[in-house]
C-alpha cells in the first residue's frame, strides 16, 4: 500500500496522532484500514446526532487531556448540522470545560477565565512549546481537521473504482483503525507502541481507549470500538462542520441543471423548427 506524502513523512520521523517520534519505517507491515460503515457515507449521507454527541463526549474525557480542538467554537456545538447540543447546554459544557481561556488581564498580565460559548474550545496547552515541552519535543497534534489530514493510498485501480463508488471516507476508516489498531505481542523501540495501521508500526501515542473508559448516557456499549467510531465520526463533523449543507446545495444544483437542460432542448426545438425541411 502507498501512502500519502505527507504520512510519509510521519512515517520518517513524526507521528501521525501520537505524542512522539516514530519507529525507522517499515511499510511492508502496515495494514489497509478495514472498510467502516458511515451514517455520513454517500450522496444522501448525514451525520447521527447522537454518535456526535457520543463522540464529543470521548474527546472531553479522553482526547482532550493532551489534544486540542482550536478550530471550533462551543456555539459550534449547537448550529444545525452538528452534534446540535441545547445552547443551555452548551454554556454549561463551556463553562465546566477542564481547560481555561488564557488571556491578558486588565492589569496586563496572563490570566484566565471558564470559557463562554463564543469562545474557541481552548486546548490543554498555552502554546506549541509548552506542549513539545511535555511530550519529549512533539507537540500533540491538534484534531480539529484531522479527519482530513490522514488519509491512505489505494493504489491502482481502486483509486478510479472510488471516483465512481463517492468512496471519500478514507480519513475516517484510517482514524478509527487507528485507534483500534494496537496490538501488544510485537518488539518495538522503548516508549513506543506497536500499531498495525500506523507507517511504521510503532508510535509514541499508546492505546488510550480501553472499554469502560467512558459511560455513554444513552445505553451505547462502553467498548474501544464504539468509542473509536464515535469520535472518529465527531472528527469527521469537525474537519467538515457543513457536510450536510454541501451534500444539499450539490442535489438542488443537480435538480436545477436537469431542469434547465430540459428547458432548453424544448426551447431549442422550438425556436427551429420552423427551419425544419430547408436545410
Amino acid at each position: 500500500m502507498k501512502f500519502t506524502s505527507l504520512r510519509l513523512a510521519a512515517a520518517a520521523g513524526l507521528i501521525g496522532l501520537g505524542l512522539g517520534l516514530a519507529a525507522p519505517v517499515l511499510a511492508a507491515e502496515q495494514e489497509n484500514p478495514p472498510r467502516a460503515v458511515w451514517s455520513f457515507s454517500g450522496p444522501f449521507g448525514m451525520f447521527d446526532r447522537a454518535q456526535l454527541q457520543r463522540g464529543f463526549q470521548v474527546y472531553k474525557d479522553v482526547c482532550a487531556a493532551c489534544h486540542g480542538l482550536n478550530q471550533m467554537s462551543f456555539r459550534n456545538l449547537s448550529q444545525p448540522g452538528g452534534p446540535e447540543f441545547p445552547a443551555d447546554q452548551v454554556a454549561q459544557i463551556a463553562a465546566d470545560w477542564i481547560h481555561k481561556v488564557r488571556e491578558i488581564g486588565d492589569d496586563g498580565q496572563p490570566a484566565e477565565r471558564a470559557p463562554r460559548p463564543a469562545d474557541r474550545i481552548p486546548g490543554p496547552f498555552a502554546n506549541v512549546k509548552a506542549a513539545e515541552a511535555a511530550h519529549n519535543g512533539k507537540a500533540p497534534p491538534d484534531l480539529s481537521l484531522m479527519a482530513k489530514a490522514r488519509s491512505y493510498e489505494r493504489g491502482f485501480p481502486w483509486f478510479l473504482v472510488d471516483i465512481f463508488t463517492m468512496y471519500q471516507e478514507h480519513g475516517t476508516d484510517y482514524l478509527k483503525a487507528f485507534l483500534t489498531g494496537y496490538e501488544a505481542n510485537h518488539e518495538v523501540m522503548a516508549g513506543l507502541h506497536y500499531n498495525k495501521y500506523f507507517p511504521g508500526n510503532a508510535v509514541a501515542m499508546p492505546n488510550i481507549l480501553q472499554d469502560g473508559l467512558v459511560t455513554y448516557s444513552d445505553g451505547s456499549p462502553a467498548t474501544a470500538r464504539q468509542y473509536a467510531a464515535d469520535v472518529t465520526a465527531f472528527l469527521m463533523w469537525t474537519a467538515e462542520p457543513h457536510l450536510e449543507q454541501r451534500k444539499r446545495i450539490g442535489f438542488q444544483v443537480l435538480l436545477f441543471l436537469l431542469v434547465m437542460s430540459i428547458l432548453l432542448y424544448f426551447t431549442k426545438k422550438r425556436v427551429w423548427s420552423s427551419l425544419e425541411g430547408h436545410a
